[in-house]
């Protein structure tokens, strides 16, 4: 009996530590985005001229808001900049809307590579590896076809380019969006999403991702360039581990990268998020352990459990409370990282908060056991590691 009381005091000092954790998680998430973003910018010398950046654009397809997302990258206010459009095949529709677009802008340097060059399995870095080899810049910085820019938003990221940095990374977002699909999103990418990467940008872990991020060229072409990296399907991760390995530091830009693609569905929204976890867990495998405990209902049976077994607290009540606290506390987080009204009410707050964190651990477990990743045209498996592998379509 003193064995297994002892075994389940000691499981229920776990989840309770983890319980206080998990709440200084939350603390810091909100304590970093008031810190760094949304922050105005300031020139330190502004006699001193701004680098050149080459944009590199990889395009598969076309949405409803491609053409206005496009168009957000030729109207940046930055003295210096190139568009490098890297496009998969010469008949996907989006080189219409390039086209229609360097035509409008004539004064922007804006050039347009078709095909890819075929370096490994990563279908992105292939697709990227033409524009790559012809950026001018010594800085580069990664853009997603969904990606909507500010006036101001490459200049904010040049400026967080410091001397000992080697890649700057915007914590991701949404712009406001009509449905439910789109307050969905939203609600992810301002609560759950956004703790953990801000708490991890705050302890200096590897977080980027690479829908947008600005790069130091020369130390990526001292290990090979962005085709060193094609064995990985999260080329993103490893980037940033490459930088990281060798000293140098990332930094978070102060504005979001402003997600803004025109298909927006829940079917889409979760298999997005299940290859992301896929991906965690091939590359960083004890969060498979770790990342349920992230998640407020299901953190929150065991702790109830844990609070009743060392101090006799009513589990009932406890678990109240805990959601009622965790619900605020993402609240506060997403009207911070908003920095703005909300394009929904609070009620469809409370109904997208509760539909994202009931359906967490079907995601989690439909990403721990289903290694395989369909993406883009591609079929994937993944191994331990993060390299990926292929899967051949049988004819």
């Amino acid at each position: 009996m003193a064995v297994v009381f002892y075994t389940l005091f000691g499981i229920a000092i776990f989840f309770f530590g983890g319980w206080c954790f998990v709440w200084l998680m939350h603390l810091i998430a909100i304590f970093n985005a008031k810190l760094k973003l949304h922050k105005k910018i300031q020139l330190i010398s502004p006699e001193e001229p701004l680098p050149g950046v080459s944009i590199i654009k990889p395009l598969v397809g076309v949405d409803p808001n491609l053409f206005t997302n496009l168009e957000t990258f030729f109207t940046m206010n930055y003295p210096q900049y190139e568009l490098l459009f890297c496009i998969h095949d010469e008949s996907d529709p989006s080189i219409m809307l390039v086209k229609r677009l360097m035509e409008k802008y004539p004064s922007i340097d804006a050039k347009i590579f078709i095909g890819g060059m075929k370096v490994g399995a990563n279908p992105k870095i292939n697709n990227m590896q033409l524009g790559y080899e012809a950026a001018k810049y010594d800085l580069f910085l990664v853009s997603d076809s969904g990606i909507r820019m500010k006036e101001d938003t490459l200049l904010d990221m040049v400026l967080s380019m410091k001397d000992d940095t080697g890649l700057v990374h915007q914590m991701p977002f949404t712009c406001d969006r009509k449905g439910f699909p789109a307050t969905l999103e939203k609600v992810f990418f301002g609560t759950s999403h956004a703790r953990i990467y801000l708490s991890a940008d705050f302890f200096r872990i590897n977080c980027p991702t690479g829908m947008s991020a600005l790069m130091r060229k020369k130390p990526l072409d001292e290990v090979g360039g962005i085709k060193a990296f094609a064995q990985y399907l999260a080329e993103d991760f490893f980037f940033a581990k490459s930088f990281t390995d060798r000293g140098w530091k990332l930094r978070i830009s102060s504005q979001p990268a402003w997600q803004n693609s025109g298909h927006c569905d829940i079917s889409s929204f979760r298999n997005r998020i299940t290859r992301w976890g896929k991906l965690r867990f091939a590359m960083v495998p004890h969060t498979i352990f770790f990342e349920p405990l992230s998640e407020c209902l299901f953190l929150g049976i065991f702790v109830a459990w844990s609070a009743n077994f060392l101090f006799n607290w009513d589990c009932f009540v406890l678990y109240l409370v805990h959601v009622l606290v965790w619900f605020l506390l993402d609240w506060i987080l997403l009207c911070i990282i908003q920095n703005g009204s909300l394009p929904f009410s609070k009620g469809d707050f409370v109904v997208a908060w509760i539909f994202r964190e009931s359906s967490a651990l079907y995601l989690y477990l439909k990403a721990l056991f289903d290694p395989t990743i369909r993406w883009r045209t591609g079929t994937y498996r993944l191994r331990w590691g993060g390299i990926v592998e292929e899967i051949k379509s049988k004819l």
